[in-house]
């Protein structure tokens, strides 16, 4: 056992937490860091640096935390990660980095993700000098990939313009990631630095509407990265999805955390009733049940088709979800959902069981043959998304064809992200590879920046 035990981040209280979208952690303290970061071991083959998706030297950093040095911290997260303020707060740090620490065989990993957010929060990025390649890059979407693309593109001293179809950037980091886990000004802190190395940034654009791909390439971009996301909602097919008061979880939180719905004055007001089921077990049900907590909801339910042990979403999204009121229902899941006048009235569920595991490894739920029926007004459904196939249409309408496969995701080579057109690249949600999450997208960036400075080369 160490002598030092993995130190805390102080939460906001529970029951104060579900009046508000305030962070519901705040930092380390000063004193707390440096106890942190004198737990780690500094392994000769650190395991956590190859569960990074970016390979952040994570030793070197909590080395410099060690000795003082917060700058130099910085500098060295940064080399392989523009947004530490970001990803120390969304990663699921237990089963990256933190999952890969030895010290976590025995007992608690080291907090890698406090200390990383920590480092973000405390320094600034350095400017780098640029000089001018005279290449154009186009980057459409400014999520996670877009802007760890735009930043690399750019010191490489490529003029790059960054395409965004909602009025505000940031993409799913600013629609579907609430302000109590991800603050706004964290993630305006990021943008601003991205403005302040000259990357150009147009809102309102729909790539595929607005502009098409052909216009683009005739506009003298000389290479095209597509990170536009996955906003299309995967629904739950039932009788009665098409009632008044169902929501898939993009909607919902892109309504309350973009378009501030959840607020008296709104003018796109959301109507908040009483009861409300969100379908899905992952981070973005969770998102969606806290969120439902906070716009004024009396009663939210989690309903998941399996158990407790087989939830996707990261335990600390569980246990926040549960301290702020959230009932889970295990072994349900949607049979109909009951309408009266055009609104939701209850929800019919289908009582179920495990059974042998599947291909993914987990259980199979089957039904039981019993049912339930639950009296509710608002059913929110959060199954994960699908790529847009917008982009894709109007390219190949131009004689532009992008391979995608039977899903409808763009196909992409894994090292360096080309699609299948030679100067076009995806990545992101758009042309997954590995996990959906946040640092899988930065990763993609990267791989695509480096691939696209190597063709302008």
């Amino acid at each position: 056992k160490m002598a030092v035990e993995r130190q805390r981040v102080a939460e906001q209280d529970k029951l104060q937490r579900r009046h508000n979208f305030d962070p519901v952690e705040s930092n380390l303290t000063e004193e707390q860091v440096q106890l942190e970061a004198s737990r780690c071991l500094h392994c000769k083959n650190p395991q956590c640096v190859k569960g990074c998706p970016v390979n952040i030297q994570i030793p070197d950093f909590i080395k410099a935390i060690k000795e003082g040095n917060l700058e130099k911290a910085g500098e060295i997260i940064r080399q392989t990660s523009m947004l530490p303020s970001v990803c120390g707060r969304v990663c699921p740090q237990e089963r990256q980095c933190e999952g890969k620490c030895i010290l976590g065989i025995k007992g608690e990993p080291v907090a890698i993700g406090a200390l990383e957010r920590y480092v973000g929060d405390n320094t600034k990025a350095d400017m780098p000098e640029i000089k001018p390649s005279g290449k154009k890059v186009a980057v459409v979407g400014s999520g996670c990939a877009g802007i760890t693309a735009a930043a690399d593109l750019r010191k490489e001293g490529h003029e790059v313009v960054v395409f965004e179809a909602l009025h505000e950037l940031g993409g799913v980091l600013r629609y579907g990631i609430p302000p109590f886990r991800l603050p706004r000004t964290v993630l305006d802190r990021e943008i601003t630095n991205l403005k302040a190395m000259g990357v150009k940034f147009h809102t309102n654009v729909i790539v595929g509407k607005s502009i098409t791909m052909k216009q683009l390439k005739d506009d003298g971009f000389d290479a095209i990265f597509i990170c536009s996301g996955a906003g299309l909602p995967k629904m739950l097919h039932v009788p009665g999805e098409n009632l008044n008061g169902v929501f898939s979880a993009n909607e919902f939180l892109t309504r309350v955390n973009l378009m501030h719905a959840g607020q008296p004055n709104s003018p796109t007001p959301l109507k908040v009733g009483k009861k409300a089921a969100v379908f899905g077990g992952g981070n973005v049900a969770m998102d969606a049940a806290r969120t439902a907590v906070r716009v004024g909801f009396e009663e939210v339910y989690i309903i998941y088709r399996r158990t407790e042990k087989e939830l996707p979403a990261r335990l600390e999204e569980i246990r926040h979800a549960k301290e702020e009121g959230v009932i889970f229902k295990f072994l349900y899941a949607p049979k109909e959902i009951l309408g009266e006048d055009g609104y939701v009235k209850a929800v019919e569920l289908e009582v179920m069981e495990l059974g042998e595991p599947d291909e993914s490894g987990r259980r199979k739920p089957v039904s039981t043959g019993k049912f339930e029926t639950m009296d509710l007004d608002t059913v929110i459904v959060a199954l994960g998304t699908g790529p847009n196939p917008i982009i894709q249409r109007s390219a190949e309408a131009e004689g532009l064809e992008i391979l995608t496969d039977k899903r409808g995701y763009i196909t992409v080579d894994c090292d360096t992200r080309c699609t299948s057109i030679p100067t076009i690249y995806a990545g992101g949600d758009v042309a997954p590879v590995g996990e959906s999450n946040a640092i899988n997208a930065m990763g993609a960036g990267k791989k695509a920046a480096k691939a696209i400075n190597e063709l302008l080369k």
